[in-house]
This record gives C-alpha cells, sequence and structure tokens, in this order.
C-alpha cells in the first residue's frame, strides 16, 4: 500500500480526478435531460441511481481493462518478427479513440458540426428513464476508462479517482456546468490533454517496435503548467471569451 501514499501517487490522482469531472460535462449535461423527464419528486433517488451505477459500472471496467493491460502480455500475433499482445493491442486502440474523441469534440466546439442526436422518446416509467440514464452514462464512461488507464499507473488511484469526480458530478452538476460554461477554455483545455493523453497510449501500443516510453511526469507537468497558465488568464481577465458550439 505503500505505492499509493507517494508525491506521484497524490499527483496523479487529483490530475485524473479534475479531468474526469471536467471531461465529465457532456455526460452530466445528458443525464440532465433525461432527468428533466422523470418527476420532481424522483430525480433525487434517480440521480443517487445514476451515481452509484455509474461508480460501479466504471469500477467492474477499470478492473477488467486494467488486469487485461497489466497481465495481456503474452503474444496474440506477429506483425513480421514483432510479437503483438493484448496489452498492446488495448493501448493502441484505446489511444486511437481518444484521439478521434478529442479531435472531433474539438472541431465541433469550435467548428460546428452535427448536432447530437436527442435521446429516442422513452417510456413514462420510471425504471425505462432510469435504465436509458445508465446506458447513456455508459457510452460516455468509456473514454473516461481509457483516459484513467492512460495517466495512472495503479488500479486503486485510477478508482478512487472516479470515485470523486462522480461525487463531485452528483453534488455539484450544475455549478460545474454553469463554471465550464463561462469558461470554455477549460473545456477546450482538457480535450487538448485527452489529445496528449491518447497520443501517450498510442505510442505505448506500438512498444514492440521502438522499444521506449514517454513517462506519465512529463504529462503531469505540461497539464499543470497550462492549468496554471489559464487560471492566471481568468484572474487577469484579460482575455476574450469564446463561445463554443454546443
Amino acid at each position: 500500500m505503500e505505492h499509493l501514499l507517494t508525491l506521484d501517487a497524490l499527483i496523479s490522482l487529483v490530475t485524473l480526478a479534475t479531468l474526469e469531472v471536467v471531461l465529465g460535462i457532456d455526460n452530466v449535461i445528458f443525464v440532465s435531460i433525461i432527468l428533466g423527464r422523470i418527476p420532481e419528486q424522483k430525480r433525487l433517488r434517480a440521480r443517487r441511481i445514476w451515481m452509484i451505477g455509474g461508480i460501479l459500472l466504471r469500477s467492474v471496467l477499470l478492473l477488467g481493462l486494467g488486469w487485461l493491460v497489466q497481465n495481456g502480455h503474452n503474444a496474440l500475433f506477429h506483425i513480421g518478427e514483432t510479437p503483438i499482445s493484448l496489452r498492446d493491442l488495448i493501448m493502441f486502440c484505446g489511444g486511437l479513440f481518444l484521439l478521434y474523441k478529442a479531435v472531433k469534440e474539438i472541431h465541433e466546439k469550435l467548428e460546428g458540426g452535427e448536432e447530437h442526436a436527442a435521446p429516442a422518446a422513452a417510456n413514462k416509467a420510471f425504471v425505462a428513464l432510469v435504465a436509458q440514464i445508465l446506458v447513456v452514462d455508459a457510452v460516455f464512461s468509456f473514454d473516461s476508462i481509457v483516459t484513467a488507464i492512460g495517466l495512472a499507473k495503479h488500479i486503486e488511484v485510477m478508482i478512487a479517482a472516479v470515485v470523486i469526480a462522480m461525487i463531485v458530478m452528483f453534488f455539484f452538476a450544475n455549478g460545474i456546468s454553469g463554471f465550464i460554461e463561462k469558461h470554455p477554455a477549460l473545456k477546450m483545455l482538457a480535450l487538448s490533454f485527452l489529445v496528449m493523453v491518447g497520443f501517450m497510449l498510442f505510442f505505448e501500443g506500438l512498444h514492440p517496435f521502438h522499444h521506449s516510453e514517454i513517462p506519465k511526469g512529463y504529462a503531469y507537468v505540461a497539464m499543470a503548467f497550462s492549468f496554471g497558465v489559464e487560471l492566471l488568464n481568468m484572474r487577469a481577465g484579460s482575455r476574450r471569451v469564446v463561445k463554443l458550439n454546443k
């Protein structure tokens, strides 16, 4: 357990939890739309189910993918003389997914694009709407899971960050959404971080070919520096506010 009390583990926990919250805003917005269809007296119960279900779902995915990443070193096939393992495939495909997701989101936020499809009309039944919330959350959770695997070394840190992020989103969803809406540069900064994490995963997936790695500490320093600069910009209040496409 000593490895969980190191400075590196603490930095990765704070960084990952913050990134999970900022990148989870889209999830919060979609879930809020569905919650609006539920009678007001039942919304708190639905939000609790969403929070608990989200934590359980992400934890199970993290345990499964984390185990595969740590133990999937046996070669599945060869490209020429180079063995390719399940871990390499997960890193490679996960990196490509994050790169695609981040670039697509950046394009839509700045240039505009296809509107997100509205959730399909659901039954009035409480169970059906809650099920829809969990399905939407499952779709949005995949990139956060891959991001966690890309940033943290220990599964305990990943799960702790996910739990913290879900609890924060549960209690402060409206405030966080308003803050990100007021400071859209934070959203763009988080998406830029996602591009960096995606490249790191992609690069790590090609490890059998180049036999080198990018230390995660470099990513933490870059994120902390960029976030610090943005906080100074916000404090100075001298930049022009840019409205992002919703």
